[in-house]
């Protein structure tokens, strides 16, 4: 860790508030798919409602960040870590209503994504010149090591206690990692330069590829991100314990191929990376779109099991367009405002693919559904491969 990062840096007060986040989400995460299916009773377009308010404050994201334009990203790292807590702990405590959990939905995501944009521009920040790509690797592996605590927490007291109420004590100890992890972030005492002429509302005409990616990259994701669980809780019946544990081989996967796939990028360069991500999509698409045409139910089960967690390596590359936009990027300003604008473009595209998706699924099957997906994975891909790098 001391080769890639600046000596005296902030980075080990952020990877000890990120683990700990990560715990929280990890439990979160594990049972949030069964609460709303089971619990809340949502159906394939409510999770799609819902889904699109999860993501608005990604859309939104862009004109909290012009607002807060003078703040360091980490002062914005800490207001996320503040909101993140809040919406945590009103998860716990609401009843399983569908507008006040969707409500809390939007306001654990304001933290999220306030969050999501600071803890890309720090590692990127203070790692040294040269390791930008194995710092966000090294990140991801972190957060996933974290995850991982929380599915097996799930798993185990899914197991030990079937058959009872377990939704609510596993939001309050998401919300006790939440607020643990809101502790340790006051002590960063890193003060990243801003440059208090700019904001962060920032567009600039060399960027344009960076967001284009970011759309289609969003896009695709959504449909995984939010569809996937769900296709295996309602179409093929999968409690809580399995998609936990099904969540915990990801993590675990990315933990081990995330420093790997950081490597990759600085050794062979990002356009070969984000070009090969998407071309595997297609692949992962097909078999969760029609896995149960080809095997029988039980079989098709594991199949889109096994392509869940493949899918959840390959977006590990979208590491790739944050190195592109540094390798482009006149100051660290430039990158974290870039950064933080393209979650917000990636984000236009989401909130409605939430919608759309929930849609296509009821009237058109899952398998329309993943078609859409691998077709926005080869528009990815085709476009990627126009950008021009310094080592061409």
């Amino acid at each position: 860790m001391n080769e890639i990062f600046k000596e005296g840096s902030g980075y080990k007060a952020l990877f000890l508030s990120l683990l700990l986040s990560a715990i929280g989400f990890g439990l979160y995460k594990g049972v949030i798919d069964n609460y709303l299916a089971q619990a809340a009773m949502m159906g394939e377009m409510d999770r799609g409602v819902a889904e699109f308010f999860r993501e608005l404050p990604g859309l939104l994201l862009i004109f909290v960040l012009a607002i807060c334009y003078t703040f360091t990203a980490e002062r914005m790292y800490k207001i996320g870590m503040v909101i993140m807590f809040i919406g945590m702990t009103m998860q716990a405590v609401i009843p399983a209503d569908k507008a006040l959990v969707i409500a809390v939905i939007f306001i654990y995501s304001m933290g999220e994504h306030i969050q999501l944009g600071m803890k890309n521009t720090l590692s990127l920040e203070y790692s040294k010149p040269g390791f930008g790509g194995r710092a966000l690797g090294y990140q991801n592996s972190t957060y996933q090591i974290g995850n991982l605590v929380g599915y097996l927490v799930v798993i185990a007291a899914f197991t030990i206690f079937a058959g009872r109420a377990l939704f609510r004590p596993t939001f309050i100890a998401a919300a006790v990692c939440m607020g643990l992890a809101m502790l340790v972030s006051f002590n960063m005492k890193g003060q990243s330069q801003t440059d208090k002429s700019k904001s962060r509302f920032y567009f600039r005409k060399k960027f344009r590829k960076f967001y284009l990616l970011e759309v289609f990259y969003g896009a695709r994701k959504q449909v995984f991100f939010t569809f996937g669980p769900y296709v295996l809780i309602l179409f093929y019946g999968a409690d809580a314990a399995v998609i936990s544990l099904l969540f915990a081989i990801s993590a675990i996967c990315c933990f081990i191929f995330s420093p790997m796939i950081g490597k990759l990028i600085d050794r062979i360069g990002y356009k070969p990376v984000m070009i090969a991500d998407t071309l595997i999509l297609v692949i992962v698409c097909f078999f969760y779109g029609f896995a149960h045409h080809i095997f029988p139910m039980h079989v098709a089960f594991i199949v889109c099991c096994v392509n869940y967690v493949l899918d959840s390596v390959i977006s590990l590359a979208s590491m790739a367009t944050n190195v592109y936009v540094q390798d482009i990027s006149d100051s660290p300003e430039e990158m974290r405002a870039t950064i933080s604008t393209g979650i917000s473009v990636n984000h236009l595209i989401t909130i409605f693919i939430a919608l759309l998706g929930g849609w296509i699924w009821k009237a058109l099957g899952i398998e329309t559904l993943f078609i859409v997906s691998a077709v926005l994975g080869l528009c990815n891909s085709a476009y990627a491969a126009t950008i021009r790098t310094k080592r061409a």
